[in-house]
This record gives structure tokens, sequence and C-alpha cells, in this order.
């Protein structure tokens, strides 16, 4: 290799600085990203192409010419070692999630992460993400910025970089040529394998990220249910109806005892009368896809995030109706879906009874849910975000009382725990929702005097925790597990709140044990709770229609 040393140019003699052609220096960290960064990608090539070891042989070379290639592009004066820099952060950042948790880095994930909050973020800023950045990232660019580059005169360089690209791409060719079949085969088979090639899918996504973001920035809303009436309620019932809608967090259907768990993980709500929801399926995998995708009137098929952006949601339905309507969150955000309701952000209380890390348990909503109860006089609708069992830090989410399931992994690196501590320390935060969940009811039901209760409950998506090396959630629709689609789904009624909707309750048991729902009946359903009269109800996609003696179409 073209390597030679000269002195600093600072005056110092003692001090030498290696020299090394651009040339030299793009197949080196060509080399380092693709082999040093990208242990999913490989792990997944060796575990998909195993029978065919001289296709995977050949992957090494022609993956090696065509990362070559890309950076040899980049190899001119001035700008290389700022790209380079830029692309061993990126690997080094994003092998950390891939390697460590299982995640693909998608437009999704993407958007994800720029719609965290700090709280959030800094849960995944741990000492094992320092090393390794210290590591995989820091080292390479020390040795980056000492070593001196040595660029041929302009017309030189791009003779022999032309040269050596076409070369390259010779190479990826003539591999591609030799396994088309295995490749065509393994990528259409195993969507997976391109999706964790890094540091290039990173970067994809982040670019579709953005030009997905322009384009909403400049979306309109367009109205949804206008003709949006409150129907009569039945049964003589004329106190205010009140629907108090949970939106979870990271709840998997799985770990419910009510969904059939071995574990008891729902005490307190196996007294509370529920009715529970089995093999009910989420919208999205993350919570930016599937909160505004459950409050808005499009199925998974139809939905999009252009499209929630663009039309109004159940909320704004409700307003139409002459109906209360609020967003109370414990989370990172309403996702554009409360922008026109009155929105409280209880995070931002930084109260130390519920937020002792700066992040809030889900009792401070307990905490302030009375007072509003107390002063409603009208039909009114009021959403919890929910907290709930966000990872990885989930023994933040109970306190002492409710960690049953012990050990319990007691850190946000889950990798270092074993399987049983990730899944007691998750069950615990079950455990706590199930007691969240029930004092919501309790609190409503002592209030049947003057008012008819109802709440709604439905987690956003579920959780990995650990099964096939795959950890947390956002994994692409169509890769992700059950464990991440497959979410806990409940309704509870006082009974003047049944009777206002004409519901048949025993009806409503029978029906709901069949299972079969998703996030897609969310939106009708909740219509159907307020016996909300409008165009944009479908009673086809009511939970409850039928078992209710009164249509509200």
């Amino acid at each position: 290799m073209a390597i030679s040393f000269q002195a600093s140019r600072s005056g110092r003699s003692d001090v030498k600085r290696p020299t090394m052609g651009s040339m030299t220096l793009s197949f080196v960290t060509a080399l380092y990203l693709l082999f040093f960064t990208n242990h999913t990608f490989w792990a997944k090539v060796h575990i998909y192409l195993s029978a065919y070891p001289v296709a995977i042989y050949g992957l090494y070379i022609g993956m090696s010419a065509a990362f070559s290639a890309v950076l040899i592009f980049f190899s001119a004066k001035y700008i290389t070692k700022p790209i380079f820099a830029v692309l061993i952060i990126i690997s080094a950042v994003s092998s950390w999630f891939m390697d460590r948790f299982g995640a693909i880095i998608d437009s999704d994930m993407v958007r994800n992460a720029f719609e965290t909050t700090q709280a959030e973020a800094g849960n995944l800023m741990t000492p094992g993400f320092a090393l390794h950045l210290a590591l995989f990232a820091g080292i390479p660019l020390a040795i980056l910025l000492f070593i001196r580059i040595d660029h041929r005169p302009f017309f030189s360089k791009l003779f022999w970089n032309t040269i050596a690209i076409l070369a390259c791409l010779s190479v990826v060719g003539a591999i591609a040529a030799a396994n088309s079949k295995t490749f065509t085969t393994a990528v259409r088979q195993h969507k997976d394998i391109a999706k964790s090639l890094n540091p290039f899918t990173p970067i994809n996504s982040t670019i579709q990220y953005f030009a997905q973001a322009d384009k909403e920035a400049k979306l309109t809303v367009s109205p949804t249910g206008q003709d949006a009436k409150v129907m009569p309620a039945l049964g003589g019932v004329t106190k205010p109806r009140i629907t108090v809608i949970v939106a979870g967090e990271t709840g998997r259907a799985v770990n419910f005892s009510l969904n059939g768990y071995a574990r008891e993980t729902n005490p307190e709500l196996k007294k509370r009368n529920v009715t529970y929801f089995p093999n009910t399926v989420s919208c999205g995998t993350a919570t930016a896809i599937s909160i505004p995708c459950m409050f808005s009137r499009f199925t998974r098929s139809e939905y999009s995030h252009s499209k929630a952006l663009s039309n109004e949601n159940v909320l704004d339905v409700l307003v139409h109706a002459g109906v209360d309507a609020r967003w109370w969150d414990n989370n990172t955000g309403s996702k554009n879906v409360a922008d026109r309701i009155p929105y409280f952000d209880l995070t931002a209380a930084l109260d130390p009874k519920f937020c002792p890390t700066g992040e809030c348990r889900d009792d401070i909503f307990l905490d302030r849910l009375d007072s509003w109860l107390d002063g409603v006089t009208k039909d009114s609708v009021i959403v919890l975000h929910q907290l709930g069992s966000h990872g990885p830090t989930y023994h933040l989410r109970y306190t002492d009382e409710f960690r049953k399931f012990t050990p319990d992994c007691q850190t946000a690196e889950l990798p270092n725990c074993k399987d049983t501590e990730i899944v007691n320390a998750y069950d615990n935060t079950i455990l706590y929702t199930d007691h969240f969940l029930a004092s919501v009811i309790d609190k409503l039901k002592a209030r049947s005097n003057r008012l008819a209760t109802g709440m709604i409950y439905a987690s956003d998506h579920g959780e990995s925790l650990g099964e096939n090396g795959i950890y947390l959630h956002g994994a692409p629709y169509i890769l992700a597990p059950a464990e991440q689609t497959h979410v806990p789904f409940l309704v509870w009624f006082d009974d003047d709140f049944a009777k206002s909707m004409g519901l048949d309750a025993a009806c409503l048991s029978k029906e709901a044990e069949a299972g079969g729902r998703s996030h897609d009946n969310f939106f009708h359903s909740i219509l159907g709770m307020m016996n909300i009269s409008t165009t944009a109800y479908d009673p086809s996609l009511d939970v409850f229609s039928g078992c209710k003696h009164r249509s509200t179409t």
C-alpha cells in the first residue's frame, strides 16, 4: 500500500504522520465498514445462504468491491475525510442498534428517532453504547484524522479513480451474474438482508424520511365527520356519558393473562368484569405509526402517515358532535392526533413524586383524574396516553410493590440480562398496567351515581423480548414478529353506559371471544360507544354494533 511518513507541518520534527494514497484509504475504509460494522448483515447472509458457500464467498468479494467503488467515488480532495468520518459515525451508531437489539433502521425507525423525547433517548445512552462508539467510531476517526491523504493531480486522479471504480463494478457484475438466481431468491424471500446493510440502509432511510417530512409539512387538514351528532341515550339514561380511552404503550398480548398467558399478570382486571378481545393486531410496530393510525378512519391497508396528517381523526369527529375531547400525555406526544383539542403534557410537570428519572410513571394520571372527573358536566372523552411498558428500561416502569417476578433485568443493556430476567421485568410492567387500568375503572365506578362511564384500552404495538435475537419494537411490518403486532384490547362499561348504548353485555362477551380484531376497529368503536351518528361511521368496523339494540348509522 502507498503509505509513507512525513514530518508534521507544525514544526515538530519528532512527530511523524503517515501518508496514505486516497485510493488505498478508500479500500481500507470500505473494508472496515463492511466487516467491522456489518455483523448483523453477515450473520443473516450465513443463515439464509448456508447451503451456498460459494455464493457467500462471492458476496464477500462482490460487496468489498461495491463498497470500495462507492468510497473511491467520494475520495476527492477536501471532502474525503468529512465524508468518510460521517460514514464511520453512522455505521458505528447503527451497528449498535442492529447488532444488540436486532433493529432494522427503515424510514419509520428514523421517524421514531426524530420524534422521541430526551428522556426516552437517554435510556439508550448506556455505558455499553459509549464504549461501542469509542471502539468503532472513536479509534477509526482518530486514525483517519491523524493520517495525511496523498491526492494525485486532478486529471490523473479522475483517470485512475474511474479505472478503479469500473474495475470494482466489473467484479460486482461478474459475481452477481454468476450467482443471480441464488441472490435474487434470497433477497425476495428474506427482505431483511438488504435492510440490514450498514451504513447505506440507514442513510437511504434518513433521506426517505426527510423527503416525506418535506411533503407532509405542506399538507392541509381535510374535515371528517362534520355531520356528526350525538344520538339520544337509551335506557332512560340522562347522566353525562364519559369514555376514557387508554392508548397503551408496548403492551404485547401474549403476556396478558387475560389472553391466556400462564402467569397471572392481570389479577385486578380479572375482577373488574372487562371484555377482552383476543388475537387483536396493531396497525404498526411503533408509536409514530400506530397512534395516528388507531385514531384515523383508515384501515391498516389504506393508511399512510400523510393520510393521517391530512385528515381529521375520531377526536375531531367527537368535537363536531359536541362532545368534549382532550388528550393527556405521558409518552412522546400525540403524533398530531390532538392538534385541534386541549392537550396536556404530564411529563412537563416534572413531578418528583411520579417522575424521579425524568420520565413519569403512569400513576401520574391517577393523581389528576379525580379532579377532572369531578368537574365533568357533559358528554366527554379523555385520552390517557401511557408510557406503559416502553423499553429498554422496563425496570423503571413499575414500583417495588409490583416487582413480583424476579430476578428482573435492571438495566437498559438488555443483551446483558438473561432472557428470563428480561421477561420478568417486562411482566412486572404488565402487572403495573393491570393495576393502572383497574384503578381507572374504580375511579369511574365510584362516580356511577352521577356519570355513565366506560373505558376502552388498546396498546399501540407489542414488543420483542429477545426472541430470535430481536429486542424492542419498530420492525418493518412485513418482517415484524407476532410479538410486535399482537396487542391487548379490552373494554369496560358501567351498567348505565351499557344501557345508554343499547348494548347486550352477554352478546358482546360471546362476540369478543371469537377474536380477530385490529386497530381498524378503534375509530368506529369509539364513535359507537359515544352514540355518534355520522357518515364517517362504519358499523361493520364497530366491535359493539352486532350487540346493540339500536344502530347508530
